[in-house]
C-alpha cells in the first residue's frame, strides 16, 4: 500500500476493483465502512455483486477480464470532462502524451461495449474519482490473477498519475495482500529474480554485496516461478521440490496437472501444520510450527514490520521453519560440496547457517536491505513500523511518494484492453470466475478444521444467475456438474443475482469439489501469475437419479 490504513479516515472517495474486501481484508473493510458512514463516497467495480457493494455510492458490474478497458475509459472521461490534475502531471510525470494517444481510443460507447457497464454509470464513477479527492484505489487478486494482470496493474496506476492522487493522504493505490506475511516474504527475497529488498540477482552490484556478506558466489541466474517449477516437474527438468506452507495441489490451476507433476518428482519435502493434499503426495513431510509457537516478524499489507511473539512451545515434533532449513542447509553442506548453477562447486562452512534466534535473522535483514535499514526488535516491539526505514533514526514512512517516486517522476504507460486467454464458446458458454469467502480461507487447511465455520459453510456453491437458472431449469440446491477444457467437478447451485448472465463463481476452499481442477494455466508473460479469475466452462444440471446420490453422499446435508 502506498498509504496506510487508518489514512482510509482520510479519504473523500474509494474506488475498490477486483478485491472483495469486506470478506477478505475485514479489518481494512471495517475502517471502508466507517468512513462511508463518514461521509466518503465509495465505488466499487467488480463482476459479483460482492458485500462491500451494498454500501456503495456507486455498484459498476463490468465482464470478467475488461478492467483495463474500464480504467482507460474512466480516464478518458477525466480527460473530457477537464477533472485531470495538470500541475501534478507537469511536475511529477512523464509518457502522458503517448499514452493520452491510446486512451482517447477509449470512448465511452466503446467502453461501455465491451465492459457492459452503461455509459451514464462510466461518468459517474470518473467524476466521482477525480472530482471528490482525496481518492484512493484498493485492488487485489481480482486484478493481477489475468493473464492482463501487469498491465491492469499499469492501468489503476495511470488513473492516479492522471488525477494526482499519489503522494498524500487519503489518497494512494493501495494492493491488498491476500496472505498475512506475503509482503514481508516478497521484501526478503522470496522471490525468483530478487535479494531481499527487491535487489535484482541480474545486477552485478547487488550481486556482489550479497557476495561478499555470506561468503560464497551467487548465480545471476533468474530461478522459477511456481507455475515454471510445475511445468518444469512435469517435463522431467524438476527432479526435487521443498514445499513450505503452500498447497499448491488445491490453490494452483489446472490441479490434475500439478498433482501429475508432483508425482513425477524424484523426491518432494513439504513443510507444512497440517497433511494437506499435497503433503499427502511428499515423500518426507516436515512438520511445522505455528505462528503462535515461535518468534519473527511479519510485514503486512501497510510495510508495516510487526513483532510475533512465541505464546507456547512447538507441540510434538513441530520446528521453526527457520531452523528446520538452517539444519538441513548445515548437513548437506558438511557432507558434501554444493553447487550453484553456473558455478563452480563450493565448500560453505557449517557455522554460516548458526544463528541463535530470529532477531539475529533480522539483524542481518536489516544490514543487507535498505528499506529495513533501521529496523530492530527494540524499535518494533511496542508498535511496528512502515517500511522504507534507512536508519535507525528514521520514524518509517506512513505514506510513499511524497515528493517523488522511485524512478524519480511517475510514468504513464501506454495499456490496451487484451481478452482473456480463454472466452465462452458454444462448448464451454460460461465464464467462471473464483475468489474466497468470509468464513474459510484459501485451501482450507485451517479453517475446515473450525467446526463452526464448517457448519457455516459445509460445502461448494456455484453461484449461478436466476435467468440461467431459469433458462436451465435449475433450482437453488439442485446438484451441477461444472466442466471446462481441464476437468470438472459436481456442487450444488446458489441462484443468486449475485453474478450477472453467464457468469459463474467458485471458491478453492473445497477438495471434494476441486475448483482448480478448471481453471486455466495462461498466465502473464511479465508477472507470471497464472489467469485463475478467468476461464471458459460448461454448467450443466445433473440428472434425478444423480442428485439423489449425491444428497446422500453429503449424508443429507
Amino acid at each position: 500500500m502506498t498509504n496506510n490504513i487508518a489514512d482510509i479516515d482520510n479519504c473523500k472517495t474509494m474506488l475498490i476493483i477486483g478485491s472483495n474486501t469486506t470478506e477478505q481484508h475485514p479489518v481494512i473493510g471495517t475502517r471502508i465502512r466507517r468512513a462511508v458512514r463518514n461521509g466518503a463516497k465509495l465505488i466499487v467495480a467488480d463482476p459479483r455483486a460482492i458485500d462491500v457493494a451494498n454500501m456503495a455510492t456507486l455498484y459498476i458490474r463490468q465482464r470478467p477480464g475488461t478492467d483495463i478497458a474500464l480504467l482507460n475509459g474512466l480516464a478518458q472521461i477525466i480527460l473530457q470532462e477537464g477533472l485531470e490534475d495538470k500541475e501534478f502531471i507537469a511536475q511529477r510525470t512523464e509518457g502522458f502524451d503517448a499514452w493520452l494517444k491510446v486512451v482517447e481510443t477509449y470512448t465511452p460507447a466503446r467502453v461501455s461495449e465491451i465492459t457492459g457497464i452503461a455509459v451514464d454509470d462510466l461518468f459517474t464513477a470518473a467524476r466521482l474519482y477525480a472530482g471528490n479527492k482525496p481518492s484512493a484505489i484498493f485492488y487485489a487478486m481480482g486484478i493481477t490473477q489475468h493473464t492482463t494482470g501487469h498491465n491492469n496493474v499499469l492501468a489503476i496506476a495511470n488513473l492516479a498519475l492522471l488525477t494526482g492522487n499519489l503522494g498524500k493522504p487519503g489518497a494512494g493505490v493501495n494492493p491488498l495482500r491476500g496472505q498475512n506475511n506475503v509482503q514481508g516474504s516478497c521484501d526478503v527475497g522470496a522471490l525468483p529474480n530478487y535479494f531481499t529488498g527487491y535487489q535484482r540477482v541480474i545486477d552485478d552490484a547487488a550481486r556482489e554485496k550479497f557476495q561478499k556478506a555470506w561468503g560464497v558466489e551467487l548465480s545471476p541466474k533468474v530461478g522459477l516461478t511456481v507455475g515454471e517449477m510445475i511445468k518444469g516437474a512435469n517435463a522431467g527438468q524438476v527432479r526435487a521440490m521443498w514445499i513450505v506452507g503452500e498447497n499448491v495441489a488445491m490453490s494452483d490451476p489446472d490441479s490434475h496437472h500439478v498433482v501429475a507433476a508432483m508425482n513425477k518428482l524424484d523426491f518432494l519435502v513439504v513443510q507444512e501444520l497440517f497433511m494437506t493434499e499435497t503433503a499427502e503426495l511428499a515423500d518426507v513431510v516436515l512438520p511445522a510450527a505455528s505462528f503462535a509457537e515461535k518468534d519473527g516478524t511479519f510485514t503486512n499489507t501497510e510495510r508495516r514490520i510487526q513483532r510475533v511473539r512465541k505464546a507456547i512451545e512447538p507441540i510434538g515434533d513441530c520446528r521453526v521453519d527457520w531452523e528446520i532449513v538452517c539444519d538441513v542447509a548445515r548437513r548437506m553442506v558438511s557432507s558434501s560440496k554444493f553447487q550453484v548453477s553456473g558455478s563452480e562447486p563450493e565448500t560453505m562452512e557449517p557455522e554460516t547457517w548458526n544463528y541463535d534466534s530470529a532477531e539475529e535473522i533480522m539483524n542481518e535483514i536489516a544490514s543487507l536491505t535498505p528499506q529495513y535499514g533501521g529496523v530492530t526488535y527494540a524499535r518494533i516491539d511496542a508498535k511496528g513500523l512502515q517500511w522504507p526505514i534507512p536508519n535507525k533514526e528514521h520514524p518509517g514512512t506512513p505514506i510513499l511518494h511524497t515528493q517523488q517516486f522511485t524512478r524519480g517522476k511517475g510514468m504513464f504507460s501506454a495499456v490496451e484492453h487484451q481478452e482473456p486467454a480463454e472466452s465462452p464458446d458454444a462448448a464451454f458458454p460460461f465464464t467462471l470466475t473464483t475468489g474466497r469467502i468470509l468464513q474459510h480461507y484459501h485451501t482450507g487447511a485451517m479453517t475446515r478444521r473450525v467446526a463452526g465455520l464448517e457448519q457455516l459453510a459445509p460445502e461448494e456453491r456455484v453461484e449461478l444467475n436466476p435467468d440461467d437458472a431459469a433458462q436451465m431449469n435449475v433450482g437453488d440446491g439442485e446438484w451441477l456438474r461444472v466442466s471446462s477444457r481441464r476437468g470438472e467437478v459436481q456442487a450444488r447451485a446458489w441462484v443468486t443475482d449475485r453474478v450477472g448472465r453467464g457468469v459463474v463463481f467458485m471458491t478453492f476452499h473445497y477438495a471434494e469439489a476441486l475448483t482448480n481442477a478448471l481453471t486455466n494455466t495462461a498466465v502473464d508473460p511479465i508477472a507470471k501469475i497464472p489467469e485463475l479469475k478467468v476461464c471458459a466452462v460448461k454448467v450443466e444440471k445433473l440428472e434425478r437419479e444423480t442428485q439423489e446420490s449425491m444428497f446422500v453422499m453429503v449424508g443429507g446435508k
